[in-house]
């Protein structure tokens, strides 16, 4: 093959490369035709933050945050905080794919309150994010309800059906009222009923029971949490239930 003719067909090669990429990116953080008439919103759109900002923060972290191939990514150590939506969300359904690093910790809260002096976990039910096979949270607490998809703390997700850490994951979480869903890679995990009797005791039996505010909210911001450890994000959509 001469010089000319190898430019020509590397030349090719590479387009074709690139064109895939942009195609194959171009597939996330984007709404179908269908998720538009029922009336999603996008959250993140692969290249902006704008529907972000910190937790107690009037704009987006400058550092702990970045965006990469698409992704947005809480980096390792970064100390950026959690991330809040600009908007509450009373009865809602949120879908978004989560990726571990090795050993990684994370989560995602619902209904949070944003208290000046409190923490975001304070007040928010959390979705467990974890690398089960390599964090030992997964050992601890009861009946596993540290693993992936649980309630964290309270709640153990089942079955667990979490893919292991470098892997993407799919969420699905439905706030209906006091009627609460976690579903994860296709498979309801978690359903529960807020404020009832068998909530509060629940409560009063956790390491929540010191805090008065948990779960109470109708509303609240969407969270992504800073847990110091590397967590990738991408097609986080949001749509209100009426």
């Amino acid at each position: 093959m001469n010089a000319m003719k190898f430019l020509s067909v590397l030349s090719l090669s590479l387009g074709l490369l690139i064109t895939s990429s942009c195609m194959s990116q171009a597939q996330h953080n984007e709404l179908s035709e269908e998720e538009k008439d029922e009336g999603w919103t996008l959250l993140f759109d692969g290249e902006t933050t704008d529907r972000w900002r910190g937790y107690n923060k009037e704009a987006f972290p400058e550092q702990g945050w970045t965006l990469e191939e698409g992704n947005l990514v809480v980096l390792s150590d970064g100390g950026g905080g959690d991330i809040i939506t600009r908007q509450k969300y009373g009865d809602f359904e949120l879908k978004l794919e989560w990726k571990a690093a090795k050993g990684a910790n994370g989560g995602i809260f619902y209904r949070a309150m944003e208290q000046p002096t409190q923490p975001i976990y304070w007040s928010a039910p959390e979705v467990q994010i974890l690398d089960n096979e390599n964090h030992p949270d997964a050992e601890r607490g009861e009946n596993g309800n540290r693993k992936a998809g649980s309630l964290y703390d309270l709640i153990p997700a089942q079955p667990q059906n979490t893919n292991p850490f470098g892997q993407w994951n799919s969420v699905k979480i439905v706030a209906d009222g006091s009627n609460i869903e976690h579903w994860q890679n296709g498979e309801k995990v978690v359903e529960y009923e807020l404020w009832t009797n068998e909530w509060y005791e629940m409560i009063r039996n956790s390491k929540f029971r010191e805090h008065p505010e948990f779960g109470d909210a109708r509303e609240g911001y969407i969270g992504l949490q800073d847990h110091g450890n590397r967590i990738e994000f991408r097609n986080i959509k949001v749509k209100e239930l009426e």
